[in-house]
């Protein structure tokens, strides 16, 4: 019988592997808050703290000026959760000018293992927090980032609930679009060292997600039937050629109108971010500055980005 572990001993055995990891990321400039790009830095760091919002995100104060009057809703993946996904994203975003909010969805409270619940019933929940950014900071509209799940389940936002007339972009990294294999999502797991206790949520109901993410499966087809896109919102999905979790890694592509693909390799040969690096990945973060303010392209960077662990240098 497989043991599964408790969320909480899990969450304890993971941040005692924290104490054990050096530090990653580099020394923030002068007023700026520290960006992480060591993926396996960043996920051990926030894993036992899935309450905490990521650095930066989350200031309630928070009013967007001119340059950029959209605040940033991120949007994590499966068996992630808002803290571990995000400790690049958030600050690197935050020290650039936007307002920046993060959430938790598909699990109970205070479980870091989240992004399990059914999608559909995941995209209520993204909706009613984008209401609540919105409220709180009187833009008309946010702009969503989201990794794997969190970039494909937006889409059921926009297209049934309503989201269409209240997001401007929609920003997928290795977004799960066109679904994936058990196979995929078990090596998803492994990564993020989870598959005792996700070996039994594969085998049972406690992973509505891992299903309605399965390649070809009855949320997946509808989801994509009469269009993969909406009108009035422009997309940008980035993904890695050593995706081993989304594949092909071109099934995260969308076609349609207000669509840019981006292939990281494509600009830079160097660049070894898999499934899990993509979203800490500084090419990445670049990528998508660019796509959120397409106005005031940055040149994106190219250098030598490791799987889990992230840049050399």
């Amino acid at each position: 019988m497989t043991r599964v572990l408790r969320p909480r001993v899990l969450a304890a055995v993971v941040a005692a592997a924290f104490a054990l990891v050096a530090g990653g990321g580099g020394a923030a400039a002068a007023g700026q808050r520290p960006v992480e790009t060591n993926f396996t830095v960043g996920f051990l760091k926030g894993f036992p703290k899935p309450g905490e919002a990521p650095d930066g995100a989350n200031d309630w104060a928070c009013r967007p000026g001119a340059a950029h009057p959209a605040p940033v809703v991120l949007v994590h993946g499966t068996f992630e959760n808002q803290n571990d996904n995000w400790g690049g994203a958030a600050p690197l975003l935050v020290n650039n000018g936007y307002c920046v909010f993060s959430f938790n969805y598909g699990a109970a409270e205070g479980n870091p293992i989240q992004g399990t619940g059914p999608v559909a019933q995941s995209a209520g929940q993204l909706a009613a927090f984008v209401d609540r950014v919105r409220a709180a900071t009187g833009a008309a509209k946010v702009d969503l980032v989201g990794h794997s799940q969190g970039g494909m389940m937006p889409r059921y936002y926009l297209k049934h609930l309503g989201g269409a007339a209240k997001v401007g972009t929609l920003v997928g990294i290795a977004p799960s679009n066109h679904g994936t294999t058990l196979d995929g999502i078990a090596t998803l797991a492994r990564g993020l060292g989870l598959l005792e206790p996700v070996n039994a949520f594969l085998l049972g109901p406690a992973c509505p997600a891992c299903v309605d993410q399965e390649f070809d499966s009855p949320f997946i087809t509808a989801l994509n039937a009469g269009g993969e896109t909406v009108p009035g919102v422009r997309y940008t999905v980035i993904a890695s050629k050593f995706d081993e979790v989304v594949t092909p890694y071109t099934s995260a592509f969308l076609d349609g109108p207000g669509v840019t693909n981006i292939t990281l390799q494509d600009g830079c040969p160097l660049d070894a971010a898999d499934h899990l690096e993509i979203a800490y990945d500084p090419v990445t973060l670049t990528h998508v500055l660019n796509a959120l303010d397409p106005a005031h392209p940055r040149t994106v960077p190219c250098t030598v980005v490791l799987p889990l662990t992230g840049p050399l240098v």
